[in-house]
């Protein structure tokens, strides 16, 4: 019998294992302001997996996150950040001769977070050899994480379908298309199709979807996901809420009424809240519930992992939202803790983003591809 993996930080059995981005959010501290008037930012840890990691071990999760970073002191800022948030670090190892990304986004609340990554043409975390991987930590891990981004260049997608191929617990595979990472949407199809095979839950917003499986309808969506060999679908429609099913039983959770400071975090906290629910054994209807809750609290908040809420956090906005009271932002800051990684919504008064009357924001541009996405 094989021994668990045990996680560096606390000692316990990994209980999730996530794979893919990391690098450097750099947040504006004013909202309603093109960069180019912004004048003070926040630093944080940054992308996805790694963001997922985080949520996960504020639920209680044991999680660890495989990954690279540049040689460089903000390489050093993430490994410092994970091991605060009680993420193992372990897999996360430097590049040399390659900086640590970062990542702008500007603030136009409640649906307009543009993102600006600085991580062309490759990054750090795109340079993961199929030889470096620990397969047998892998096989252990009771959830193993991975994105379609870690799909979109070599070494990292011949390292990644290793990967998901080596997992032997449930596999969520999600579905996490950035037009600007992938040379055409036939691509990332074509990666998309080879992954899905190996996984037990699919996540997606529409778009990504469409891509994976070529509908933009959210329950032909997830038939064809469930078609595909998953065993659970789960379907992102914005406004109209989340669309989960196993074949079985179909669940459509509403969104959470919620006063939006950044909404580019919620997605990552919705996928560290799935990870405990899954964990926890829960029903469908249920996870899908606080999952959708976990990110409300976070559009909420400015960051995406230092805003990452506990699960007694969730429970108190779920019992919000039976109410019918919209989750303010001074609401969520008053949920928070008084200890712990301490999430954004509480720095001092002169951090938090401030809404400015300045210039108006300029016509929209075609950007070159490495400016701009959606979600940390």
């Amino acid at each position: 019998m094989t021994e668990p993996t045990t996680g560096l930080v606390t000692g316990l059995v990994t209980e999730l294992i996530t794979m893919g981005r990391i690098g450097v959010d750099v947040y504006p501290l004013q909202s309603g302001l093109s960069l180019r008037h912004v004048e003070t930012f926040g630093k944080y840890l940054g992308g996805s997996p790694s963001n997922i990691a985080v949520a996960a071990a504020r639920h209680g999760r044991c999680s660890a996150v495989i990954t690279r970073t540049g040689a460089d002191p903000f390489g050093e800022f993430l490994h410092d950040a994970l091991r605060g948030f009680g993420v193992d670090d372990r897999y996360v190892t430097p590049v040399a001769g390659m900086p640590t990304p970062v990542t702008f986004c500007e603030l136009f609340p409640p649906d307009d977070f543009p993102l600006y990554f600085y991580r062309f043409p490759t990054a750090p975390d795109l340079q993961i050899h199929p030889e470096e991987l620990d397969l047998s930590a892998i096989a252990r891990a009771e959830i193993f994480w991975a994105t379609v981004t870690g799909l979109c260049q070599e070494p990292s997608r011949s390292a990644t379908l290793a990967a998901l191929g080596a997992a032997t617990g449930t596999v969520v595979l999600d579905l996490d298309y950035r037009p600007m990472f992938w040379s055409s949407r036939e691509e990332a199809a074509r990666f998309v199709r080879q992954a899905l095979p190996h996984a037990t839950v699919a996540v997606g917003n529409l778009e990504e979807c469409a891509v994976a499986v070529g509908s933009h309808d959210a329950e032909s969506a997830a038939a064809l996901l469930l078609a595909a060999g998953v065993k659970i679908a789960i379907v992102k429609q914005g406004p109209h809420g989340v669309l989960a099913t196993d074949g079985v039983t179909t669940v459509v959770a509403p969104p959470v009424p919620v006063e939006v400071v950044n909404g580019l975090g919620a997605g990552d906290a919705f996928g560290g809240a799935l990870c405990h629910g899954l964990l926890s054994g829960w029903d469908l209807k249920r996870t899908v519930r606080f999952a959708n809750a976990a990110g409300a609290i976070v559009a909420s908040r400015l960051s995406c992992a230092d805003a990452m809420p506990t699960s007694a956090e969730v429970e108190a906005v779920l019992e919000l939202a039976a109410s019918g009271t919209t989750l303010t932002a001074a609401h969520s800051a008053s949920l928070a803790p008084a200890s712990g990684p301490a999430p954004s919504s509480k720095p001092p008064e002169s951090s938090r983003p401030v809404p400015v009357a300045g210039p108006p924001r300029e016509p929209a541009f075609d950007p070159p591809k490495n400016l701009t996405g959606e979600r940390s």
